[in-house]
């Protein structure tokens, strides 16, 4: 039987992809197999050495420390995609904000109370001070073009906006999601100078931190609209707020404040909602249950952050499963280690991802303890399962 750790709350629904005939399933249990994680921060924990997968119920893995894993091969999984229409119709929404006053005015409506029968005049009287401009036929700027991208690309596109998407990296899925109707971006300069909003949805990595300062608002139409609901590293918070001040930016909508953030004018600090329906949070849950029971059932690994897509029907008695340091001379030594066993392999696969490579090896026969032990001596291997 698996035993499955959940740190945080996880919906049932996705609990319920784990047969309770083969599945153990508990916030406090002895020697896990796979953890399934919300938002508990891992970082610090001491790693079980039963552990052999993580699942984030969720994109981020900030809060779980991948490269330690990777060292001991154990795969860290995320959601992608999962939570996208959530976060899409946030954005969707941000548009609308950004635009049209209606936080000011919504505040303001507040502040009348108390003014009896006067409020309907002084509503008719004062409301043009909250007037903002349509979206329908403004030009948007779509900086990523993964899951939640794609969506907001293809929605605002519905409502009348002209779009435009940049994504160097844009995955064959995604671009076939895409509607036509999207331009393409000839570069990333090119759009921030003919954007009238622009919207972020990239990872935050070592290179894109501080993407958005003080060279790319140079750049920007007066009174760009910036919403973004990747990540708060993406815009560094000195050069915004200079650009608030100068009206190059005319409004900033973002779900990841900070007191910096929230004490600037024009700036609508959300606390983190882009993912807080309750679909998100059964999608996610129920993607991560089952990319969990898929690795532990078969070895399959998908959306892991730290190995690659390896996904293999079955076509022996046994599989055998490796992790590894993606090394040179690795499936001549594994091979050579079978051989000297007398099995022969049914199929194979072998992928990687950065320094990490993962293998599929199906097989119609035993594999002795002494043999599973050379593999696991291996230098450079740091993961083996036989199912």
């Amino acid at each position: 039987m698996f035993k499955i750790q959940t740190l945080n709350k996880i919906s049932p629904l996705g609990l319920d992809q784990l047969p309770r005939d083969a599945y153990e399933v508990a916030s406090e249990i002895g020697h896990p197999d796979a953890v399934i994680v919300r938002s508990a921060n891992m970082c610090d924990m001491e790693l079980p050495q039963s552990l052999r997968a993580i699942a984030r119920a969720g994109t981020g893995v900030n809060n779980i420390p991948v490269e330690k894993c990777s060292e001991r091969g154990i795969v860290v999984f995320n959601t992608p995609g999962a939570n996208a229409n959530s976060v899409k119709e946030i954005v969707l929404a941000s548009l609308l904000i950004s635009s049209r006053k209606i936080v000011q005015g919504i505040e303001w409506a507040k502040s009348l109370v108390g003014k009896g029968d006067e409020v309907p005049k002084i509503i008719e009287k004062d409301k043009s001070r909250f007037a903002g401009p349509e979206i329908k036929g403004k030009s948007l700027g779509v900086i990523g073009l993964g899951a939640i991208g794609v969506m907001v690309a293809n929605d605002a596109c519905s409502l009348g906006m002209e779009v435009t998407g940049y994504d160097p990296f844009i995955s064959v899925e995604s671009a076939w999601d895409l509607s036509r109707t999207i331009r393409r971006a000839t570069g990333f300069e090119s759009l921030l100078r003919t954007s009238d909003y622009i919207t972020l949805h990239v990872p935050l990595t070592d290179e894109t931190k501080g993407v958005i300062n003080r060279d790319k608002f140079a750049l920007m139409k007066r009174g760009v609209r910036l919403i973004n609901f990747a990540r708060g590293g993406l815009v560094n918070n000195v050069d915004l707020k200079e650009a608030l001040l100068n009206g190059t930016v005319s409004c900033y909508v973002t779900d990841f404040p900070d007191e910096e953030l929230i004490k600037m004018e024009n700036v609508f600090s959300i606390p983190h909602l882009g993912a807080s329906t309750p679909e998100a949070e059964d999608n996610c849950a129920v993607m991560a249950a089952r990319q969990v029971r898929n690795f532990l059932e078969n070895g399959n690994i998908k959306n892991s952050v730290n190995y690659p897509n390896c996904q293999m029907d079955l076509a022996g008695k046994k599989r055998i499963v490796i992790a590894n340091r993606n090394v040179p001379r690795m499936i001549e030594q594994i091979t050579a280690i079978l051989a000297d066993e007398g099995i022969n392999i049914n199929d194979m696969l072998n992928r990687s991802k950065g320094n990490n490579a993962y293998n599929i090896i199906d097989i119609d026969s035993e594999i002795s303890e002494n043999g599973i032990g050379k593999i696991r001596a291996i230098g450079g291997v740091t993961m083996v399962r036989i199912i």
